[in-house]
């Protein structure tokens, strides 16, 4: 019980901040989503070679806590840790299927409880100690082990019932149940890499600032406050299919510094003391969309901004005044607020870069419309009074939204539903204590985000049984929980693909939340520095780097 509390509290953290779990996880066998999948240099590199040697420095906003990826939730040592690290399968960008790479192949039983992989020779950490099926057998277990109890790759793995290596080349998963998300999971270069149980033992507690992982880059060093520098292996040779160059990386280093200050941050690519500038803030984006020094990667995020609605609130368990919420609020001038017009409008609870993403979503969302708002809340027997504010039953129209983010965008949808005669009170507070108040219900509208890397994002959102959990809507709903089961256990992706479309649609019908946006991510390369790729639901791709000097 106490971990499952643990659980519950990491993933309502993690998923409160908007953090991404998986860098380079995904699932489908559509067409790739139209977002720009930019090369950075790509328009000048055409008659250039790419050739070894440099260093490529890259900055990152916060210094991560360790670099052992079961220990760290941190976003920064995630991405830190995927250049030290591999995984059994990775995600194609372009056909977004999953694909084997540390794996040579893979199998699902009938009933999709059984996953048998076979593991790629060859294969050898930073130490030299080769990569057997053994080897993520001790990797998982250690994962999944008491003392792993609420760490992210605990969560992830979390539908694993017992893992097996009957030899070398043979892994076997056994799962608890059919898991749909489980694949891409294994996808994640970061939390699930395999680990060297060799080297954890013998740096013991400084294993941390001391990892060993298969990837293309070697840890050299730490310097506490400033860098982290790691150096190309050598003996790299098993690049996964997202890559020209498979294999070592041609730079001799990557160093990362650390840079909290953003707007220190773009002084220093302006300087050249960083050839690349991680999540850019939206606000400098269209300083250097034109820019020729610079090239400005971007594609939208694998989650939306959204209005979350408190069912067990009386006011908010009338559709009509959720529907009449929804028409009231205007998108683009959330976005134009919040994001300086760097953003998507959002009309369902999934964002075009998942898997299930309706594509005629569009076409039945709320429109934009203060007047039909206003008669919406009229034919539910709100009336407005003397001061422009709708009583019903002598009950004044007032809704209380609390936010962890002082967002302009809030004033403006106190401002939208001020325009239909809702008194709106907003209530900014800390994560911690937002979740808490979340938790108990004590509040009528949350401004919630998300990213995540899989649809079944919304079994923990909407699901009946996440009551008293993440599902802080208290979202009940018989039809829509048959339908989150069925999404998260369908292993056949055409009917999974339906399942989520049939979802969306319920959600909007029902009016569960309001969609604001979806943000882009930003990232920014000096063009001396070649190579450089992003994609959604990927990021940032660095194995066909190469120094142009």
């Amino acid at each position: 019980m106490n971990r499952q509390r643990k659980k519950g509290r990491l993933i309502a953290y993690l998923l409160a901040v908007g953090l991404l779990l998986a860098s380079v996880v995904g699932c489908s066998s559509t067409s790739a989503p139209t977002d720009k999948q930019n090369d950075a240099g790509k328009s000048n590199a055409s008659n250039l070679v790419p050739k070894n040697g440099g260093t490529v420095t890259i900055g990152l906003p916060e210094e991560p806590d360790s670099l052992d990826p079961q220990k760290s939730q941190m976003a920064t040592a995630s991405l830190v840790t995927s250049f030290l690290g591999g995984a059994l399968l990775y995600l194609d960008p372009k056909t977004l299927e999953v694909k084997p790479h540390l794996a040579e192949s893979y199998t699902a039983s009938e009933d999709g409880k059984t996953l048998t992989f076979k593991i790629r020779s060859g294969v050898t950490f930073h130490d030299g100690t080769p990569l057997t099926a053994k080897s993520f057998k001790e990797t998982f277990d250690r994962a999944l082990s008491p003392d792993m109890a609420g760490s992210v790759t605990s969560f992830m793995l979390g539908s694993v019932k017992s893992v097996s290596a009957p030899d070398d080349k043979t892994l076997v998963l056994e799962l608890k149940e059919a898991s749909a998300t489980i694949l891409p999971t294994l996808a994640d270069s970061a939390y699930l890499q395999p680990l060297s149980m060799e080297a954890i033992k013998k740096q013991g507690k400084d294993y941390l600032r001391n990892p060993v992982g298969v990837g293309p880059w070697k840890f050299e060093s730490w310097k506490t406050g400033e860098s982290i520098t790691l150096v190309r292996n050598e003996a790299y040779k098993w690049g996964d299919g997202m890559s020209e160059n498979q294999g070592p990386p041609r730079p001799d280093k990557l160093v990362i510094k650390f840079i909290k200050d953003r707007s220190t941050m773009v002084a220093a690519m302006d300087s050249g003391a960083i050839d690349i500038g991680v999540n850019l803030p939206p606000k400098d984006a269209s300083k250097y969309r034109k820019n020729e020094k610079f090239t400005l990667l971007e594609s939208l995020k694998t989650g939306i901004s959204f209005l979350n609605f408190n069912l067990s609130s009386a006011t908010l368990q009338d559709s009509n005044v959720r529907k009449a919420l929804n028409i009231a609020i205007n998108k683009e001038a959330i976005i134009q607020a919040d994001l300086k017009g760097e953003g998507e409008p959002a009309y369902g609870p999934l964002p075009p870069t998942l898997f299930g993403y309706d594509e005629n979503i569009e076409q039945y969302a709320y429109k934009f419309s203060t007047e039909e708002a206003k008669k919406l809340l009229e034919a539910a027997g709100w009336k407005e009074n003397a001061q422009g504010i709708r009583e019903k039953d002598g009950k004044t129209l007032s809704l209380t939204m609390v936010a962890s983010d002082p967002l302009p965008g809030n004033q403006l949808i106190q401002s939208m539903l001020k325009e239909i005669g809702i008194d709106l009170k907003i209530q900014v507070l800390e994560t911690a204590t937002m979740i808490e108040v979340t938790n108990e219900g004590k509040f009528d509208i949350c401004r919630s985000r998300y990213a995540y890397f899989d649809p079944d994002v919304l079994f923990v959102f909407m699901h009946s049984s996440q009551i008293g959990g993440l599902n802080t809507g208290r979202v009940n709903d018989k039809q829509l929980d048959s339908l989150l089961v069925k999404g998260r256990t369908t292993m056949d992706l055409g009917e999974r693909k339906k399942t989520y479309q049939e979802i969306q649609k319920l959600a909007v019908e029902q009016a569960y939340l309001v969609p604001l946006y979806m943000p882009k991510e930003f990232n920014l390369v000096n063009n001396r520095i070649q190579g450089v790729k992003q994609y959604p639901r990927v990021g940032i791709v660095l194995q066909d780097v190469w120094v142009n000097e």
